[in-house]
């Protein structure tokens, strides 16, 4: 749940964030934006559910910073579309130590940070380009089944819901200042080839870390 309702573009450096309320994952009870202002600087990711291989990913590749990002004293929430119950199974068997981590199966945060839903006709009309991770080029669902099976990832049904609902859900992170202002931001791309599904660049990411910190 949020107490902000939807922007249409991804909120860009200068914007002033949305205070978020959402249910946490990695503890009992809820977290909201506003915890962090005034406190320190936050790095807000917004994905997809635990369903996505990629998300995953980004997940992890969060947690994985997060160390380097403390030591600037920035913060770091990773927000997942997956129902609470089914990402606290997930994180009990894939620890991610630290990281704060959240639920948000009706992507209310997404919306209020401005990042679009698209028709799943666009999604399917896509074709994943991964040489080294995909044996040819394959469209979005056959890509999650392929990579999903190949990760030992368990579809349920929880994960089916979330995936029904919110398959064209694009992503992006937000890097927020202690007074709440949107600092740097990275949303991803639809796009055929090898641009769609990926990260942030960390120096660019840590760089911007580096000045919000200041």
């Amino acid at each position: 749940m949020s107490t902000s309702s939807s922007v249409d573009r991804p909120l860009q450096p200068g914007d002033r964030a949305p205070n978020v309320v959402l249910n946490a994952i990695s503890r009992e009870g809820k977290i909201a934006l506003d915890d962090f202002r005034g406190r320190s600087p936050l790095l807000i990711g917004l994905f997809r559910g635990l369903h996505c291989p990629f998300c995953r990913r980004h997940v992890a590749a969060m947690a994985q910073l997060k160390p380097a990002l403390r030591e600037k004293g920035v913060e770091c929430l990773a927000v997942v579309n997956t129902p609470v119950e089914r990402a606290r199974l997930y994180f009990r068997y894939h620890p991610a130590p630290d990281l704060i981590a959240a639920s948000d199966p009706e992507r209310a945060s997404h919306r209020a940070f401005g990042l679009r839903e698209v028709g799943m006709e666009t999604v399917m009309a896509i074709r994943i380009h991964l040489p080294g991770e995909l044996p040819e080029p394959m469209d979005v669902m056959a890509m999650y089944e392929f990579l999903n099976k190949k990760e030992g990832y368990e579809i349920t049904g929880a994960d089916q819901q979330a995936m029904a609902s919110g398959q064209g859900q694009l992503v992006g992170q937000f890097l927020i200042d202690r007074a709440g202002i949107v600092r740097w931001n990275f949303t991803e791309v639809l796009e055929d080839g090898l641009n769609t599904f990926r990260a942030p660049n960390p120096e660019e990411l840590m760089s911007a870390a580096s000045e919000v910190a200041h």
